[in-house]
């Protein structure tokens, strides 16, 4: 049996998890076997999220002491596991989904993205949200498309200069 002070702890450590995460993301890991599971947080890891297990109550707990994410108590029913995303708020939704499609675990309950609540069922739009790394490259893509094209005008320019200049030398030689 765990000791009230042992449910102080785990509900401290969920609350200094919640204050660091840029999203959140509750799914029901109920029927994972262990070997699932520990390859699952494997997977998150790789992402720099990380997935923690713990009792309805005790998340319920640090998601009100924390005060950052309003979570449905709907969302808390079952077997629960909540998901920290510390870099990409993106990232874990690519690995739930790969998952889910491949066995149909672990399901997702809910997830805060960036303020922003989405239910179990817009898993599959939320995976397709461009990640942190594809928003930058698109960014740095649109930054440099103009000067490209300012380098090409300037190319073009000098080489009907010289174009110009061979075609001036070819006429007074003769």
């Amino acid at each position: 049996m765990v000791t009230k002070e042992k449910k102080r702890e785990i509900v401290a450590g969920l609350v200094r998890q919640l204050e660091n995460t840029k999203s959140m993301y509750l799914v029901n890991a109920g029927g994972m076997t262990v070997a699932q599971s520990s390859e699952l947080r494997r997977e998150f890891r790789k992402v720099n999220a990380e997935m923690k297990l713990a009792k309805n109550t005790l998340i319920h707990l640090a998601l009100k002491e924390d005060g950052k994410f309003d979570v449905a108590e709907k969302a808390l029913k079952g077997n629960t596991a909540i998901v920290f995303a510390y870099d990409d708020p993106i990232a874990p939704a690519k690995v739930i989904r790969k998952y889910f499609e491949k066995d149909k675990k672990p399901e997702l309950k809910l997830a805060i993205i960036e303020g922003q609540s989405f239910d179990g069922s817009q898993l599959k739009a939320v995976s397709e949200l461009p990640t942190r790394e594809d928003m930058i490259a698109g960014i740095i893509g649109s930054i440099h498309a103009p000067i490209s094209g300012i380098v090409g005008s300037i190319n073009a320019v000098m080489r009907d200069v010289a174009y110009l200049v061979e075609e001036v030398a070819k006429k007074q030689g003769k």
